[in-house]
């Protein structure tokens, strides 16, 4: 090559812009398209993520009383949210982990505070057991035990059936004295009963026997406590939604009995196949506290989902809630204190 020809390409080589170098991860900016566009994408995916918590009583009940559905298990949006935020840390995209800021701080004000400790013991108040021990529990006197040695000063319990309901009254006895059973419910006490009342929960389509229900006051050292016990309607998942029309009425029948209840302070126990934040318990949720820390995921026992045993009360605080060992029962126990003011 002369001199002619090399100085040429030489020159032609410099006109030529250099090719961009891309890497195997990006390009030379150091971010690929794949990992900008999933950025995008999980960005909007957040937004989602916060509204639907945060807004769930906007989101209809009909058809299929989808929105009853999706409060059962809004607790579980954390799980979303952590999946999401594991994906923006492994696309590295800042775009994704800001908008991720939103769900966070929803989800937070929502149910941060059942992460919080709760306090310890005081003097006024009342240590609470409640349990549906399942009829098809094979273990009666196992299962009382388990109660029994929480030390609780009240204990409520369903699906009581008479074969298994002269164990549970003789290993109780010894530390609980005073009981009232009516229909399948139950109430043990380490204070005194009296007034003991069926309460008439039926839903209007049920046509066979159904006693699910009852109130009674308890004569503590400091006051008269007015203590429900009920266990409501089952629900079912179907492929056209949630089926619990039997298990709405039945709380809104509840709800009217704990409004008319002339005494200021109410317990209210009871397994009502739906979490506080489901809308179908509003007729109880609206006038009751319910405990402000534990999520005590109490069904099923095997792998518990949600909490559809409860805990409330009215002119009285609910701490801390928590559940005790498993049982014989396809539920487990939930405890919980109850502060007399």
């Amino acid at each position: 090559m002369s001199e002619r020809d090399t100085g040429a390409a030489a020159v032609k080589a410099a006109a030529t812009p250099e090719p961009e170098r891309w890497s195997a991860r990006g390009n030379a900016s150091g971010l690929s398209w794949w990992t900008r566009g999933r950025g995008r994408v999980l960005a909007a995916s957040a937004v989602p993520t916060a509204v639907l918590p945060a807004f769930h009583r906007l989101v209809p009940n009909t058809p299929g009383h989808v929105g009853s559905l999706l409060e059962s298990f809004l607790p579980w949006s954390g799980l979303v949210i952590t999946v999401l935020l594991g994906l923006a840390l492994l696309r590295r995209s800042a775009v994704a982990l800001v908008a991720l800021l939103l769900p966070v701080a929803a989800w937070t004000y929502l149910f941060g505070g059942l992460l919080l400790p709760g306090a310890k013991p005081g003097a006024h108040d009342l240590v609470v057991v409640q349990h549906n021990v399942s009829d098809q529990n094979t273990d009666p006197a196992g299962t009382a035990r388990t109660l029994a040695e929480a030390e609780p000063d009240l204990i409520g319990l369903e699906e009581l059936v008479s074969p298994a309901l002269p164990v549970y009254e003789g290993v109780l006895a010894p530390r609980y004295p005073y009981h009232a059973v009516v229909g399948t419910v139950g109430l043990w006490s380490k204070h005194p009963l009296t007034d003991v009342q069926k309460l008439d929960i039926k839903p209007a389509g049920i046509t066979e026997p159904w006693s699910r229900g009852l109130r009674a006051v308890v004569r503590t050292q400091h006051r008269e406590i007015a203590v429900f016990i009920a266990h409501l309607p089952s629900v079912r998942v179907h492929a056209s939604g949630l089926a619990s029309s039997w298990r709405d009425e039945s709380a809104d029948l509840l709800g009217k009995a704990v409004a008319a209840e002339k005494l200021q302070t109410v317990i209210l126990l009871g397994d009502f196949n739906s979490t506080v934040d489901d809308r179908g318990l509003h007729p109880l949720t609206s006038q009751m506290n319910v405990p402000a820390r534990g999520f005590a995921f109490s069904f099923p026992a095997v792998f518990p989902l949600a909490r559809i045993d409860q805990i409330m009360a009215r002119s009285a605080p609910v701490g801390h809630i928590r559940t005790l060992p498993s049982t014989g029962s396809d539920h487990l126990p939930v405890i919980a204190l109850v502060t007399l003011r």
